[in-house]
């Protein structure tokens, strides 16, 4: 029912389109009538690291760096078709795709989105750090005691003939610096990682994609069965 592919460090473009040749696959095999139909996890690196603007009006304003600025870190600025606003992905960032029929799991888009927030919560929760979610934005919040301060995790999906596409993007080290070039999802609060919150008790990103990928098998066995 479910494969996981890492995919390692791969572009932004390059993945995108890893992803609708995915879907469309994924697509036709259930319109084909097919009796089981192969759902997809994609788990990656984005690299080189890549600011993402949505088409929310307002959203290309919370780029605050000009493209010669984003072009000196290194960073590219690509139109993406996904939900939210503005995004940073980059190296040391564990960034999940799963490319699933919600329908067949019996998930509509709310809850599929709290899903994917219960994963990140689940996956930190191994290292003794809280995940929290905010009622006024998805995505998934660590701070000292109850109070979503500080992001760890942003989401943001789209979906098509009930296929899922993007997912979710866990901060486990990244350049934190990057994010200051962007309002990240036009929210003005301070972004932070596992290894800001952890410092030596960090895990490194291939502990935390294996936890990734463990969730994602059992959780979709879980839902089908």
């Amino acid at each position: 029912m479910l494969r996981v592919v890492d995919l390692g460090r791969v572009g932004y473009a390059d993945a995108l389109a890893i992803q609708r040749e995915t879907h469309a696959a994924l697509v036709a095999a259930r319109e084909s009538g097919a009796s089981r139909v192969q759902m997809t996890v994609f788990l990656l690196e984005h690299d080189p690291p890549v600011v993402t603007v949505t088409k929310r009006v307002g959203a290309a304003g919370n780029v605050l760096a000009s493209d010669a600025v984003l072009a000196a870190h290194g960073i590219e600025k690509i139109e993406t078709d996904r939900g939210g606003d503005v995004t940073y992905h980059g190296p040391g960032q564990l960034v999940a795709y799963p490319i699933l029929d919600i329908q067949r799991l019996g998930l509509k888009v709310h809850p599929y989105v709290r899903w994917l927030e219960q994963c990140v919560i689940d996956t930190i929760a191994a290292d003794g750090l809280a995940g929290l979610r905010d009622e006024s934005a998805t995505g998934v919040w660590v701070g000292d005691g109850l109070r979503a301060e500080r992001k760890i995790a942003a989401i943001g999906v789209r979906l098509s003939r009930f296929v899922a596409l993007h997912g979710f993007a866990l901060n486990v080290a990244p350049d934190i610096s990057h994010f200051g070039l962007i309002v990240p999802c036009g929210l003005t609060r301070p972004v932070t990682s596992l290894a800001a919150e952890l410092g030596p008790r960090a895990p490194a990103l291939d502990l935390v994609k294996t936890r990734v990928a463990g969730w994602f098998v059992g959780e979709v066995a879980r839902l089908h069965s």
